[in-house]
């Protein structure tokens, strides 16, 4: 099954000039990102403020058909199910911590339109999604904690990257935080598939070389026995 799957090169701009917002992500979609990962925090869940619906649904104005990925580092993910779904966005990925009933916002998500994404903060032990993966598109691993750019990537989340990767072996994988060339070869062995690179591409000198070079490393590894 995982031989189905294929690298996903998601850059986050939440350390792009905001200011810019269409130029920047149009240029990372020129210079080959797959999709879009677009960090919306409440100030509340991580101590940290970015943007809301208003400005996803201006983005989409500009840009009509690129894969945006909304990850929603909120307290109440329920509540801007509706208006995320109206600002365009193909998969909403939300925290399972602030949640008391994780499959209901799973079915929300998806009666809206959208994929369902599932992520997990760093302390939170990985079997606990063992009860709705299967109402989930994706996975999302935090390699870093949630809230600001820039982190040192924490390789013992990996550990639960390979725990997915055994026991969904055809489920899109994501990872998040401190990912770049450095850091993706321990991703790609672990069976990510979706990455998840913010500084590492929005800073680079040569957006298309590093998001390449992300992307030809988990095609390397996917379909190989993570075994040896």
């Amino acid at each position: 099954m995982a031989r189905s799957l294929h690298a996903k090169i998601g850059p986050s701009i939440l350390n792009a000039d905001l200011a810019q917002l269409h130029d920047e992500s149009q240029k990372l979609l020129d210079n080959g990102a797959d999709y879009l990962h677009l960090d919306v925090m409440d100030g509340h869940f991580v101590p940290n403020l970015s943007f809301g619906h208003p400005i996803v649904k201006c983005l989409r104005s500009k840009i009509k058909n690129a894969f945006f990925e909304t990850h929603m580092m909120v307290s109440n993910p329920k509540q801007w199910i509706e208006p995320m779904a109206d600002a365009g966005v193909d998969q909403y990925t939300f925290h399972v911590e602030p949640v008391e009933d994780v499959p209901l916002v799973c079915r929300k998500v998806r009666e809206a339109g959208m994929k369902v994404g599932v992520a997990l903060k760093p302390g939170t032990p990985v079997d606990v999604v063992a009860d709705y993966a299967d109402l989930a598109d994706m996975i999302l691993v935090m390699t870093v904690e949630p809230g600001f750019g820039g982190q040192k990537f924490m390789e013992p989340m990996l550990k639960k990257v390979e725990w997915l990767r055994q026991t969904y072996p055809g489920l899109d994988i994501e990872v998040d935080g401190g990912v770049g060339p450095a850091t993706i070869e321990a991703c790609a062995k672990a069976g990510a598939n979706m990455i998840v690179s913010g500084t590492a591409v929005i800073n680079s000198a040569d957006q298309a070389k590093v998001i390449a070079t992300l992307r030809d490393t988990v095609n390397c590894y996917l379909g190989h026995d993570r075994s040896t």
